[in-house]
């Protein structure tokens, strides 16, 4: 595996995820729905609260416009630069997602292809690093944001706030 901070492809440097949170602006989410119910939908919405522009590509939903945003069916009709392609897809289809950013990433400067939990596809992976493009997989930038800038605790995990103790009362 290329890049700094990368030690294999299940286990990444907390400076290498801190880096490509910091430093990219704009996110293609190829997976994006336009259901509130579903976990693309929630993490785009967490994503655009942060600060970053997260344009939707779905051929399901291309035209609609979620979020805010105009949906796309395919990357290569994103207008602009997109530093992050976000992949909310299986792991076999993350392998045609990743050779559609590869093709399209020095006209987009796409530098990084993130694929959600559970999507894992190594061959497309080796494809994108030999490309020059930094991968991370397995991962959710929406819980990685989270648990690096400590709002893990909003869910009550590790923050000592919820338990199942009693309060004590304070008298004034």
């Amino acid at each position: 595996m290329s890049g700094p901070g990368m030690t294999d492809r299940e286990s990444y440097h907390d400076d290498l995820i801190r880096g490509i949170l910091r430093d990219v602006r704009t996110i293609a989410m190829v997976g994006a729905s336009p259901k509130w119910v579903r976990p693309s939908y929630f993490a785009m919405k967490y994503l655009q609260e942060k600060g970053y522009r997260v344009i939707p590509v779905n051929p399901a939903a291309a035209g609609r416009t979620i979020l805010g945003e105009t949906c796309y069916a395919r990357l290569a009709e994103v207008p602009g630069p997109v530093d992050l392609v976000d992949i909310f897809r299986n792991s076999e289809a993350a392998g045609p997602v990743t050779d559609e950013a590869i093709a399209l990433a020095a006209e987009k400067n796409i530098k990084v292809i993130w694929m959600q939990l559970g999507v894992r596809n190594d061959a497309a992976a080796a494809r994108a690093e030999a490309a020059g493009l930094t991968v991370v997989m397995n991962r959710c930038p929406k819980i990685e944001w989270g648990r690096l800038h400590g709002e893990l605790s909003w869910g009550g995990l590790n923050s000592k706030i919820i338990s199942a103790r009693r309060r004590r009362l304070r008298v004034a």
